[in-house]
């Protein structure tokens, strides 16, 4: 399988290539040249299917032999090593909770999934470093810096703006030290963004280090965010629940999750349409409402995660799907304030007893305000409520447990380089941190 530039179709790379470039020197992203369909009867007959073996069959099929079965096997195995569970929460609404691996948070999958591949490919690359640099605003750069933790010839920076992640999401990867560096920047998570792409286009950095991107710029981490939207529908399978319209909600900020979503779509997921949710922070709202794309400084919010002023995914959004018209036909759009948030994580605390994380609530209060009579509806839940505590506390008036897989983060020791917010200090460093 080929993979070509979204800003040059015409430039074209292999999956090794694609992976360990990150982006196009133009600033395009990589996609497949085509989106394998998977055959009717697998789609059908998936309730009676473990997620491993789903996920097995999807990466094999999409692959088309660039990584031999027997390794690509042992990948998704140790990637999709925790349960995704469907949970039901009213007549035609399910919660996909995806927040039960190592970082509780949905990019554990992707993560974890792109550290194996590319371990795999770093084998083959015996003595060279690869760095891979990672912009977050939480939950990206905790899931990033534990997949890849420990793996050899692999060094991870987390570019992360001061008093822009929780102190739960911090901990996650400031406490690994090892193969991880925290960069805490002087800016916010558009800046972040923008240093690492600034060093993705610098051809003289790109000469003397191998750079990467491990956030979903990098197409690897895409496919395997396919995985868990088949594997719901799996389950709604085994629950006798299929055959109606299949609506899915996803809190969208630089539109990763939601382009896997599209690309589960095109691989013959039967989804009727998406419904992205956003916060302030409104670029793709807005675009779908006016057929502009209009990237603006992003605010901050109590949605952190959500906090994105220019989608890095579009490209690939308007791929998949072409011009606004068509986007609209697929996606519908809706935004909201953080008090709206608030409502709602009190409201289905309230309701149902249980407890969302701001991300995932504003993706409920989405699928709330758009499913339709005869519809069934999935909310994806993106992390655990515990990563902020806080704010769901300040909804519900209660205490949130804080789970042990966190607590152990809480305990280490933290790690941390400030960094000043401009691009010659982040290529300094980089340069001074592979001579030692």
């Amino acid at each position: 399988m080929r993979y070509y530039n979204t800003n040059n179709p015409s430039e074209t790379v292999t999956l090794e290539e694609a992976i360990f470039k990150g982006m196009a020197t133009d600033g395009g992203l990589y996609m497949p040249e085509r989106i394998v369909r998977m055959p009717q009867p697998f789609v059908n007959n998936m309730a009676g299917m473990t997620l491993p073996d789903i996920g097995f069959a999807l990466a094999n099929f999409a692959l088309q032999g660039d990584v031999p079965p027997n390794v690509l096997h042992d990948i998704v195995d140790d990637t999709l090593n925790f349960p995704i569970p469907l949970r039901q929460m009213g007549d035609n609404r399910y919660v996909l909770e995806l927040f039960h691996g190592p970082t509780m948070a949905f990019k554990d999958v992707g993560a974890r999934f792109m550290a194996r591949l590319m371990a795999h490919f770093t084998r083959q690359r015996p003595g060279r470093r690869v760095n891979v640099i990672v912009p977050t605003s939480g939950d990206t750069g905790s899931a990033v810096a534990n997949g890849f933790a420990h793996v050899r010839g692999v060094h991870v920076y987390v570019l992360y703006p001061r008093d822009g992640v929780s102190y739960v999401q911090e901990a996650q990867f400031a406490s690994l030290g090892g193969n991880v560096t925290a960069l805490e920047v002087n800016g916010s998570f558009d800046d972040c963004k923008q240093l690492a792409e600034q060093a993705f286009r610098d051809p003289e950095l790109n000469r003397q280090l191998t750079l990467t991107s491990a956030t979903t710029i990098n197409v690897a981490r895409l496919l395997p965010q396919t995985f868990y939207y088949f594997w719901a529908y799996a389950q709604l399978l085994q629950r006798g629940h299929a055959g109606k319209p299949l609506v899915v909600a996803v809190p969208c900020a630089n539109l990763g999750n939601l382009a896997s979503g599209l690309m589960a779509r095109a691989m013959g997921l039967p989804i009727t349409r998406f419904v992205s949710v956003e916060n302030e922070n409104n670029i793709f709202y807005n675009y779908v409402c006016t057929g502009q794309f209009t990237p603006r400084p992003s605010v901050t919010s109590i949605a952190p995660a959500l906090d994105a002023g220019n989608p890095t995914n579009f490209a690939r959004v308007t791929a998949l799907l072409g011009d606004v018209e068509q986007v609209r036909q697929v996606v519908h759009a809706r935004s909201y304030t953080d008090t709206d948030i608030l409502d709602t994580i009190a409201h289905v605390f309230g309701e149902h007893q249980y407890l969302l994380d701001p991300q995932s609530a504003i993706a409920w209060r989405g699928l709330a305000d758009d499913l339709q009579p005869g519809e069934t509806g999935i909310t994806l839940a993106t992390a655990h409520p515990a990563k902020f505590s806080a704010t769901v506390e300040a909804a519900t008036g209660r205490p949130v447990d804080m789970p042990l897989q966190l607590v152990r983060f809480l305990q280490g020791t933290r790690h941390v380089t400030p960094l000043n917010n401009g691009y010659t200090a982040l290529r300094k460093f980089l340069l001074s941190d592979n001579d030692r």
